[in-house]
């Protein structure tokens, strides 16, 4: 085979023009980037599956590289770090130091009281934790945009760890004895919290584009195992697996919560916020040791002109009420301008509209995502009043929360290791959307538990409906008769939810982007995050007593409608063939896994990365493309 045949670009076909090695430096993508199905079919490559195999062939995952379950570790550092001390804001902010307490913020031992500090409220306490969460979801849609274009994705992280660092270390300082006594806690408090939320910011965004980059499972392959079984290597289910663990670990890392909690419970602030601190340290020297080991993808420049450019152009000629709908991404691409006696833009070429619009498509998908989020955790710190007026039994009435990522601690290997494994050996295709479905579904029965208890707290409550608020109540430790543990089922369920909807949606985020825009979609769906926090801070005058029922039943009710306008919306999206890369050299695939190396090359007028996405269905309002 000639140095021409081997290079094999999976948009044009193997007989494109520049689809050679020798090709023109400017004719060949970038970097790996997803196409659609009928792409696949129409190409040539080693080990490309039929189409008869490609229905009736087992999936199952490639090899991952041991650098990418590091880069998992490196979350868990970081998680463990913000979640340690995020669950705990609520208390620090709204009680008071406990009457008869050790003075570093503790309650007296063997009383139904909780750690306090501030003593500012319930509305106060609430602002402050929405306001930290929306600072950390919503500022990575800069930092991400700044790693695309400028810093790259590892300069971006560490510099969010240097920062989150310095937050920390100013969190620890508000601990101090003397400055809980005098309430001069707040200025190192607000501070300090909000210097780890921007630290965060920087991060987040980050990791998940380095960690897929690392990935090295592009393109459906056939492998033949050693029990002589014929499978497809399918880079959605090697995704899938990394992503689980990396999950998984975020939460290993949420867990932390338990200890901090105990500790403001039994210790005080001091402990609560140095346990965090300490797990954090390794951060930078894990970074250093993995840099030589790492896959780093350069900043590429912004696509964001050019993305107005497109948009500007279908707004021109489509309009706003025709947004979605069948055609209104034709006016921008280039051949169209040309067939209606206009002069194409020199920007971009017609791949580029598709990768467009397959980012929209993506982000459609990411607005339903706020509802999760609701019925997960309850609405702003409802689940947190909640638990103030319930029975704690000797245990921190904030450590409850942690079922949730306890739940997804247990359930994640039965996922990765179990289900998913054995619906892929049944051949049934559990895709994205009927996962996500799941998710909304979970969530959904999470919301009803919450409506149901806080129901049962009212009604049995010495406070009636003001037993979260009432000082009657909260100064002495009067609470219902009802065990706090009861809220481990919701808690649990809801956590369980988040392994349905937001795994799927790192892949989406990354898959469906343009190459030199994934970390700025990955802060979208990160956005999406920060709007749920837009709407709790809406809402913080009515979270609380006498309210709190519908605090819960409300998202409740939303979550059911959203379940099954979902399905509907995007059911056709599980069709689609997962895939990472278009230019695929074939004399380069190894044995060992069936992937292959990637040359980095660039386009000269932003060559699309993405294929063109199917029809659009006239009834579709809100963007996904049809399966071809």
């Amino acid at each position: 085979m000639s140095d021409e045949e081997k290079q094999v670009d999976l948009h044009k076909g193997p007989d494109s023009k520049g689809a050679g090695a020798g090709a023109d430096h400017h004719d060949a993508p970038q970097h790996p980037p997803q196409y659609h199905t009928q792409a696949v079919m129409d190409t040539d490559y080693e080990g490309k599956p039929t189409v008869e195999e490609l229905a009736t062939l087992r999936r199952v995952a490639g090899r991952v590289p041991i650098v990418a379950y590091a880069l998992c570790a490196i979350e868990f550092c970081e998680r463990a770090s913000y979640y340690g001390c995020q669950g705990l804001f609520s208390n620090f902010v709204n009680r008071p130091m406990p009457d008869g307490g050790n003075g570093w913020g503790a309650p007296p031992a063997g009383t139904q009281q909780t750690g306090g500090a501030l003593g500012m409220g319930q509305a106060k306490a609430n602002a402050v934790g929405q306001s930290f969460s929306l600072l950390a979801y919503i500022l990575p849609l800069f930092s991400g945009y700044l790693a695309d274009t400028r810093t790259g994705r590892y300069r971006m992280i560490i510099w969010g760890i240097y920062v989150m660092g310095v937050g920390h270390i100013i969190l620890v300082a508000s601990g101090a004895k003397s400055l809980l006594a005098t309430g001069a806690a707040q200025g190192p408090f607000f501070v300090g919290i909000y210097i780890i939320a921007v630290g965060a910011a920087m991060f987040k965004p980050n990791v998940t584009p380095l960690l897929l980059d690392q990935l090295t499972s592009h393109v459906p392959i056939v492998k033949t195992l050693k029990t002589g079984e014929r499978v497809i290597e399918d880079p959605e289910h090697s995704t899938e697996r990394v992503m689980l663990w990396f999950y998984l670990l975020i939460n290993v890392g949420g867990f932390m919560q338990v200890a901090t909690s105990y500790s403001e419970k039994y210790v005080g602030w001091w402990l609560s916020w140095l346990l965090p601190l300490i797990l954090y340290l390794p951060l930078p020297l894990l970074m250093w040791f993995l840099k030589p080991r790492l896959v780093l993808k350069k900043p590429g420049g912004s696509d964001l002109p050019n993305v107005f450019h497109v948009l500007g152009h279908c707004m021109r000629n489509g309009g706003v009420f025709r947004i979605g709908r069948k055609g209104w991404w034709e006016p921008a691409k280039p051949s169209w301008q040309l067939a209606n006696g206009m002069t194409p833009t020199t920007r971009y070429d017609d791949n580029f509209v598709y990768d467009v619009q397959r980012t929209f498509q993506a982000t459609g998908m990411f607005c339903f995502f706020p509802v999760q989020f609701w019925n997960d955790n309850g609405i702003g710190n409802s689940a947190s009043y909640l638990s103030t007026m319930l029975r704690t039994d000797g245990a921190p009435n904030d450590v409850l929360n942690n079922f949730n990522p306890l739940a997804i601690i247990l359930f994640s290997p039965i996922l990765n290791f179990g289900l998913y494994p054995f619906l892929r050996k049944i051949k049934v295709h559990y895709g994205p959307v009927k996962r996500i479905c799941t998710g909304f579904f979970l969530a959904l029965c999470a919301g009803i538990g919450y409506t149901v208890l806080q129901y049962y707290a009212y009604e049995s409550s010495p406070c009636g409906y003001y037993g979260s608020s009432d000082p009657a109540c909260v100064d002495p430790g009067l609470t219902s008769d009802i065990s706090v543990w009861w809220m481990a089922i919701p808690y649990g369920i809801g956590g369980i939810s988040e392994l349905f909807i937001n795994v799927p949606a790192y892949g989406i985020a990354y898959s469906r982007a343009p190459i030199n825009m994934r970390g700025l979609v990955s802060a979208i769906n990160l956005a999406n995050t920060a709007i749920a926090y837009i709407v709790n801070l809406a809402c913080s005058s009515v979270i609380g007593d006498p309210h709190l029922i519908w605090d819960f039943g409300g998202p409740a009710i939303v979550c059911a409608v959203v379940t099954v306008l979902f399905w509907y919306l995007f059911k056709h999206v599980d069709k689609e063939e997962y895939v990472l890369s278009r230019s695929v050299e074939t004399s380069d695939i190894h044995d060992s896994t069936g992937t292959t190396n990637f040359g980095v090359r660039e386009s000269e007028h932003n060559h699309s990365t993405n294929p063109p996405a199917a029809p659009i269905a006239e009834n579709e309002e809100y963007g996904i493309s049809q399966k071809m």
